[in-house]
């Protein structure tokens, strides 16, 4: 079948976005992977489904595949992208809009035509939320990856997450690091790994390594989990620019128990059609 989809990126993380709500479609792991192929497929970090919700609390349904073809919890650029792609589609007129989750759910609250605030929800530190192989909670949390051992924070965004703190994220070594602490045994589910630069306590320069995907221009998540682990650390204050390779996103946190809230933009790339061989 034909499967319409629309290119979209929000800080330079890229996704196809597809309306399974006015279309049909069943996509399998394998579909996802050559969607997502740069050089064979369209080319994408995430697959992006908009389906009917599963209760009457919600507006939509927000699924997200990573490149690899397996399905995460959560994904924040992906969420502004999907906020504005409904309005688009004009799939709704609503500028606040409430979504479910493989992670929960969340409330996305369109500004304008590109830029998008997102309610991210509540951290969680328990290493069984995260899920993290610790005995109890830490501030941080002591890991050897290959011959090195290494100081970490831990926070589940609705999906786990790794911080390290490193002098400059242009050295740092996320190419070696990254694959490493993914795929630790200490984060049954895989972690995302973020390295951070502090640069004052309402500024970080950031890179992050996405679980299923490598390192990415930017990473919703990561960036709320990293100021949150430097706001608990006493390194930040609560609002907090995030600079990624990508561009730029607004963070701010009130503290525990507290919602993250995100703010950034939004692009439209291209829209196209890709046949889908086999499909339900």
């Amino acid at each position: 079948m034909q499967l319409k989809f629309t290119k979209m990126h929000g800080t330079g993380n890229d996704f196809v976005v597809i309306d399974l709500i006015s279309q049909r479609c069943r996509l399998r792991p394998g579909d996802v992977r050559r969607i997502a192929d740069r050089h064979y497929g369209i080319g994408c970090d995430q697959v992006l489904l908009v389906e009917p919700p599963g209760s009457p609390e919600v507006d939509f349904r927000y699924r997200i595949f990573n490149a690899d073809g397996n399905e995460v919890e959560q994904c924040g650029n992906g969420a502004r992208c999907f906020a504005r792609f409904v309005r688009d589609k004009k799939l709704t007129s609503k500028r606040v809009i409430n979504v479910e989750t493989a992670g929960g759910e969340i409330e996305l609250r369109v500004h304008n035509r590109r830029d998008v605030e997102v309610n991210m929800g509540v951290p969680r530190f328990e290493p069984a939320d995260i899920p993290l192989n610790a005995s109890r909670r830490q501030d941080t949390y002591s890991i050897s990856a290959g011959e090195e051992a290494l100081e970490m924070g831990a926070v589940s965004m609705g999906n786990p997450h790794a911080i390290l703190r490193v002098d400059d994220v242009d050295t740092a070594p996320v190419e070696r690091l990254g694959p490493l602490l993914e795929a630790h045994p200490d984060f049954p589910n895989r972690a995302n790994v973020s390295f951070m630069q502090v640069q004052d306590p309402n500024n970080i320069r950031l890179r992050v390594f996405e679980r299923g995907v490598g390192e990415t221009l930017a990473c919703g998540t990561g960036a709320c989990a990293a100021v949150v682990h430097g706001i608990l650390r006493g390194w930040l204050q609560d609002t907090v620019t995030v600079s990624l390779p990508g561009g730029k996103l607004s963070l701010s946190w009130a503290g525990e128990g507290e919602p993250v809230i995100m703010t950034g933009p939004t692009a439209v790339v291209f829209e196209g059609t890709i046949k889908i061989q086999g499909a339900d």
